[in-house]
Order: C-alpha cells, then sequence, then structure tokens
C-alpha cells in the first residue's frame, strides 16, 4: 500500500470518530481545483510512509482513535487496499473510504469486502457539466451513477453508512446545478456542500470561493429534494 501522508489525528474527516488520515497518491480524474495536486500527479517529492510504520503508529493508538479515514488522491486505485483495510479492521478500528466513484466495479470489489464502514463520495456536479468539472476527456456520468445507486442499496441492506458531497466553486458551480443535483440524489441518507478553498496546492490556479449569499443560494437549490442537505464549514 502506497502511503504519501499521514494526519495523526483528527475531529473532522471520519464523521463522529476521533481518526487519523491516510493520505495515497494517484487519481483517475484530473479538476480543476483539487487540493492536492501533489497526490495527483504523483509528484517525486512526495514523501513516502511505510506500511510496517503505519501499522506501528496505529499499535500505539488503539483505544485512542476510533478510526482510520483513507483518502487521496483516489485511493481504490491502490491494488492492495482490501488487504490494507482488512489489517486495520483487525485491529479494532473503523474504515472511512473518500472516493469519486469513477469505476464502480473496483468500488464494488473493495466495499463488498466488508471491511470499510462509511464512504464519502464526491458529486463533482450536475450531470451535464461532470466532464468538464472533472477535467475528463470522456463522459464518467454512467460510471459515477452506478457508484452512487451501489452506495445506496449497500446502505439500505445495512452493510455500510455514507455521504455524498460536493466541493462547491464559483467558476463551476450554479444554483440551478445544485437543484439537478438535488433531483438526482433525492432520498439521500446525507449530503454536504463545501466551499472551495485554495490549499496552495491546487491543479488549476485562478479559482474563486463562492460567498456566503453563492452557498445559501446553492443549499437552497438543494433542500426541496434533500432535506437534510447542510453545508459543511459555513454559517450563512
Amino acid at each position: 500500500m502506497r502511503i504519501c501522508g499521514l494526519n495523526k489525528l483528527t475531529l473532522l474527516d471520519y464523521p463522529g470518530k476521533v481518526a487519523c488520515t491516510v493520505f495515497t497518491p494517484g487519481c483517475n480524474m484530473r479538476c480543476p481545483f483539487c487540493q492536492n495536486a501533489s497526490l495527483v500527479k504523483v509528484l517525486p517529492t512526495l514523501p513516502a510512509i511505510d506500511e510496517e510504520e503505519f501499522f506501528l503508529f496505529l499499535s500505539k493508538r488503539q483505544g485512542i482513535l476510533d478510526g482510520v479515514a483513507i483518502t487521496g488522491g483516489e485511493p481504490i486505485l491502490q491494488p492492495d487496499i482490501t488487504q490494507f483495510a482488512k489489517k486495520i479492521k483487525e485491529m479494532g478500528f473503523s474504515i472511512k473510504l473518500d472516493t469519486n466513484g469513477a469505476d464502480p466495479h473496483r468500488l464494488r470489489e473493495v466495499i463488498s469486502s466488508g471491511f470499510i464502514d462509511y464512504v464519502a463520495m464526491d458529486i463533482k456536479n450536475s450531470p451535464l457539466k461532470y466532464k468538464e468539472t472533472c477535467g475528463l476527456t470522456y463522459d464518467p456520468v454512467p460510471d459515477i451513477k452506478e457508484s452512487v445507486a451501489f452506495i445506496m442499496s449497500m446502505a439500505d441492506e445495512g452493510k455500510i453508512d455514507y455521504e455524498f458531497r460536493t466541493t462547491a466553486v464559483s467558476e463551476f458551480h450554479t444554483p440551478d446545478d445544485f437543484a439537478e443535483i438535488g433531483r438526482w440524489l433525492k432520498g439521500a441518507r446525507r449530503y454536504f456542500i463545501q466551499r472551495f478553498e485554495d490549499s496552495g496546492d491546487i491543479l488549476t490556479e485562478g479559482l474563486h470561493a463562492p460567498s456566503d449569499d453563492d452557498m445559501k443560494a446553492f443549499l437552497d437549490a438543494v433542500l426541496p429534494y434533500i432535506p437534510n442537505a447542510q453545508l459543511r464549514g459555513v454559517t450563512v
């Protein structure tokens, strides 16, 4: 398992859990507003954390941490992620997986292993603008919709918990886009809209965060379809 970053303590990355966050390299999308560009590009300057070193750290956090969040990049690109998750579960930790949902067949394989407890899937935009927003040369919407349906069905069976979330960027999103997302995800258990922030490690310069008024308008567009939708990290 390739590990290129470790946040040893977080109260934010795994809802309801005291957790650590593992960062994996590589991604099958090129979202211009990605805040982990160095992970997406897999730059040679990326740090490398030995897997044994990580599990030694985790063994010392038993009874302190509740869970491990696995993010990236796109974690399911790692060929040994299932074995990695199995080791974590055997140590008594819950596991949250972040994913873009672009490979539903691989996602199904990883979740069906039974080692993932919580899935956070990014919803990049309304279907008509998905390709542009992801920086892709093909339309990923059929795959994205398959992943959404699978996650919701697994949750209905009580096998995982989940959330969907969208990072709002002024140059890419409008209230109409969020209304369309709301219609698409109607019935979702959790949906969050979070504001783009320039981390200093993004793929495309010159992008802007929506104002508080814009964020409220985005939420208002979603609420008729997903009444429990929320803004994350924004108070309006």
